[in-house]
């Protein structure tokens, strides 16, 4: 007979507070001898690459699992951290070459700076699924680096910025080889740690998006100071130097990154990462705590049927729109924050030095926001801590007229605003933990991010030329946008909450002959499954 127990998917790993015992006395679904058998086909039919260390049997210990983490830390971690970073500098450097006069060097209107942005994140809209599609073909570790050595050379090429037109195309084409590299690094590291485990290292994968801006804030202000060198303006040199550092990155990168826990042997590393027993710990710990994660190898393409069930389910759309609306505010203030600050009366250097506090208390709420909702199990209902926050900032901007009648007061707002607890990290993680299927998560994983692009657009277009200085229009529609995520987070909650306890339902009232047909036999897929429960 299947036992119930050891068939429930569960969106959690288990944790011991015994540092002696055997991580296998977790919940671990293989050792029914019928899931077993069930999964190991699966493997075999995918040619799963890891499928040869699964072990039901095998055992290992806290210090064993510790050692291993610290492995993936600095193997994996880091170096997509590293790689995040490079792609936050060539993305975010635009705000900071507006601040060196690049608008007037152009002949470019607030309106076409606009257009710019747009034409940017519809390009890297329309690319999330189609990167996606080619790294699962070519694999991560091949494709990831051909998209940073790509767009680092479009970055170099904006150094001979003419006019409108070249404005344009850059952007299109930075759009284009940008697009998908965040699914395709999330879904990279997906490989090498469980769900809980993923939540925290995205945050962390965030965080170095603000220390990037830090960096490179530090870079502006010295990089900028070369206007007039070749006679070309700061912003070409900041476009330049941070061009050939991001590319050196991609270079590097192609030579770190490996395809999967057993396969990390490379001419220049035969001895690879990890011991025949390191692997055995990563895989077993990764399948145990997800079975889905091998339905794939990681060089398989998707197919048309795979693709459009991925795009039906539902259970994910929830997902999707709070992707689409939660951080269009942020992004519309970040864009023009430099402007701002510099039409208050700060100077050209100064407004780039005065991005840093926003970053360090950015960093500081998003890795505590995150480090809570898995300490507490909570997620949807801790989310709501953004809008209760950004609402009241973002009223002040549009109705309290009076603390912005001075430079310093349009820097407090504006600061305390973009450093709102960042909840990204949170939905990237619960969208990939309730896809449950590599098959799934490939294109959930873009389609989150195609939704976010999507809210990118419309950031870029609430901000106009009449509505300056202040954007008082503009910042009535942010304001509503900001309180419209309370309604939507209760909403996914009490979804999620409701498939839970229906499912659970038609699971108990199931006999055990009728439970056991369910796991052997049905059609059901992924999240469709009735044993699944979907995070919240």
């Amino acid at each position: 007979m299947v036992k119930e127990d050891s068939v429930i998917v569960s969106n959690e790993s288990a944790h011991s507070s015994d540092e002696s015992l055997d991580l296998t006395d977790a919940p671990n679904p293989f050792l029914d001898p019928a899931i077993e058998r069930k999964f190991r086909q699966i493997y075999e039919e995918s040619e799963y690459e890891c499928r040869h260390r699964l072990d039901p049997e095998f055992t290992w210990t806290k210090k064993e699992e510790r050692k291993v983490l610290w492995k993936l830390e600095y193997r994996v971690t880091f170096l997509a951290c590293f790689m995040f970073a490079a792609l936050q500098v060539d993305r975010g450097n635009l705000a900071q070459a507006v601040s060196d006069n690049l608008l007037d060097d152009l002949n470019l209107t607030t309106n076409q700076y606009n257009t710019g942005n747009t034409i940017f994140y519809l390009c890297f809209l329309c690319m999330e699924l189609p990167s996606q599609l080619i790294s699962k073909r070519l694999g991560a570790d091949v494709w990831i680096p051909l998209q940073m050595c790509a767009w680092s050379i479009v970055t170099i090429c904006q150094f001979w910025l003419k006019g409108k037109h070249s404005f344009y195309a850059c952007r299109a084409l930075l759009g284009i080889f940008e697009g998908g590299f965040i699914p395709d690094l999330v879904l990279w590291m997906s490989y090498f740690f469980t769900a809980s485990e993923l939540s925290i290292r995205l945050s962390f994968f965030w965080t170095s998006l603000s220390l990037s801006q830090i960096i490179s804030a530090f870079e502006a202000y010295g990089l900028l100071h070369l206007r007039g060198h070749a006679g070309k303006g700061g912003w070409a040199w900041l476009f330049m130097v941070e061009g050939l550092s991001t590319l050196a990155i991609g270079i590097v990168s192609w030579f770190l990154m490996v395809p999967s826990a057993v396969q990390t042997k490379k001419p220049w590393n035969k001895k690879g990462w990890f011991t025949e027993r390191e692997e055995k710990i990563v895989v077993n710990r990764i399948l145990r705590d997800d079975p889905t994660k091998g339905d794939m190898h990681n060089r398989q393409g998707l197919t048309l049927k795979m693709i459009w069930t991925a795009l039906m389910d539902y259970n994910l759309w929830p997902i999707y729109f709070i992707g689409l609306i939660a951080y269009i505010p942020v992004n519309t203030v970040t864009a023009y924050l430099t402007l701002v600050l510099k039409s208050s009366g700060f100077g050209t250097f100064d407004v780039n030095l005065l991005t840093i506090p926003y970053n360090v208390l950015h960093i500081i709420l998003l890795l505590l926001i995150t480090w809570l909702s898995e300490k507490i199990n909570e997620r949807l209902l801790l989310s709501l801590v953004q809008p209760f926050y950004s609402v009241p900032l973002i009223g002040i901007l549009r109705w309290w007229s009076g603390s912005l009648d001075n430079k310093w007061g349009t820097f407090a707002v504006t600061t305390l605003l973009l450093g709102v607890p960042y909840i990204h990290a949170m939905m990237v993680s619960l969208c990939s933990r309730n896809s449950q299927s590599i098959k799934t998560r490939t294109v959930s994983a873009s389609l989150y991010n195609m939704f976010v692009q999507a809210g990118s657009i419309v950031s870029s277009n609430i901000y106009r030329t009449s509505d300056k200085p202040y954007y008082h229009a503009g910042n009535t529609v942010l304001f509503w946008i900001s309180f419209l995520m309370i309604p939507t987070l209760l909403l996914s909650k009490l979804y999620y909450v409701y498939m839970n306890r229906k499912r659970e339902r038609i699971w108990q009232a199931m006999s055990e002959k009728e439970r056991e047909d369910y796991i052997l036999n049905s059609q059901d897929e992924g999240s469709a499954r009735l044993t699944f429960r979907f995070a919240h």
